[in-house]
C-alpha cells in the first residue's frame, strides 16, 4: 500500500512538472537579442545607407527616452519606425492646418501631400507590425515605399517654383524613415 501511495505521489509530481514546463518555455524569449547602443547602431546605418547622417541619428534617438529601453537593433528599428510614424502624423496635421487656410481651388497640392503622408503612415504601421514578428524583408519593402512621401509632396510645388511650406517637416520625416530602414537592414543581417 505504501508503495502505491509513493508511486501515486511521484506520478502527480511528474505530471505537475510536465504541466508547468511548457508554460515556462513559452514565456522565455526565442532568442537573446544582442544589446546595442544608439551610437553603434547609428554608425552601422550611416556607413551603409546614404540617407542616414550619424550625428542626426544619434541626436534624434538619444533625445527619445524610449531609446534606453530599446536595447537591441530590432528594438531600435522599431523605435525609429515609431518616430517616423510620429513625424508622418505631425506633418500630415501641419499640411491639414495649412490647407484650411487656402481657398478651396488652391488645395490640390495639400490634398496630394495628405494622400502621400496618409499612405506613408499606413506603410510605416505595417512595417512596425512586421518588425515585431521579425519579418524583416517585408518591413524593409514597406519602409522603402514610405520614403517617397516627402519627395512626392515636394514635387507638387516644383512646377511653380514655390517654396514648399512643409519642407522642414518633409526633411525630418525622410531622415527618420531612412534611419528606420538602415536599422531594419542591419537587424535582418
Amino acid at each position: 500500500m505504501e508503495s502505491s501511495v509513493l508511486t501515486s505521489s511521484l506520478t502527480i509530481c511528474l505530471l505537475l512538472v510536465l504541466a508547468v514546463a511548457p508554460a515556462q518555455a513559452v514565456e522565455e524569449p526565442e532568442e537573446c537579442a544582442s544589446p546595442v547602443s544608439v551610437e553603434v547602431a547609428c554608425r552601422s546605418a550611416s556607413e551603409t545607407h546614404h540617407g542616414v547622417a550619424y550625428d542626426h541619428c544619434v541626436a534624434s534617438l538619444a533625445a527619445d527616452p524610449r531609446s534606453k529601453e530599446a536595447g537591441s537593433l530590432q528594438g531600435l528599428a522599431m523605435l525609429a519606425t515609431r518616430m517616423a510614424i510620429d513625424h508622418a502624423a505631425s506633418t500630415e496635421a501641419k499640411i491639414d492646418d495649412l490647407a484650411d487656410l487656402e481657398p478651396e481651388d488652391a488645395r490640390a497640392r495639400y490634398n496630394h501631400c495628405l494622400d502621400q503622408y496618409g499612405g506613408a503612415a499606413d506603410l510605416l504601421r505595417d512595417a512596425l507590425d512586421n518588425l515585431k514578428v521579425r519579418i524583416y524583408g517585408t518591413a524593409m519593402e514597406q519602409l522603402s515605399a514610405a520614403l517617397g512621401a516627402a519627395e512626392s509632396c515636394e514635387d507638387a510645388w516644383k512646377d511653380d517654383q514655390i517654396n514648399v511650406p512643409v519642407a522642414a517637416h518633409d526633411r525630418e520625416y525622410g531622415r527618420m524613415a531612412h534611419i528606420a530602414l538602415g536599422f531594419t537592414h542591419h537587424a535582418a543581417a
